[in-house]
């Protein structure tokens, strides 16, 4: 296996953190869904079922990809929240 050069571990942090952070901006579309607001669920939906595909790949694949599932977690649980807290 090559060695990654530099740049590449930390474009791959970045993009990890970037996942993460992408997620997180849920939080306020739960809220605003949890005070009568609705947000349309089909968009965290689709995103929680594409976080789950990449975490089952990141898990089963034959070296285990950490940054992948640990880019994606977040978006399983926050995806499905925020639709379930959508639904009306």
């Amino acid at each position: 296996m090559k060695q990654e050069s530099i740049s590449i571990k930390i474009i791959g942090r970045l993009a990890s953190f970037l996942s993460v952070l992408m997620y997180v901006s849920y939080i306020p579309q739960i809220f605003a869904n949890l005070n009568g607001s609705y947000g349309n669920p089909i968009q965290p939906l689709v995103a929680g079922i594409n976080c789950t595909v990449w975490t089952y790949y990141g898990l089963f694949k034959a070296n285990r990809d950490w940054p992948i599932v640990i880019a994606n977690l977040p978006g399983i649980v926050l995806g499905f929240f925020t639709f379930f807290t959508a639904l009306h």
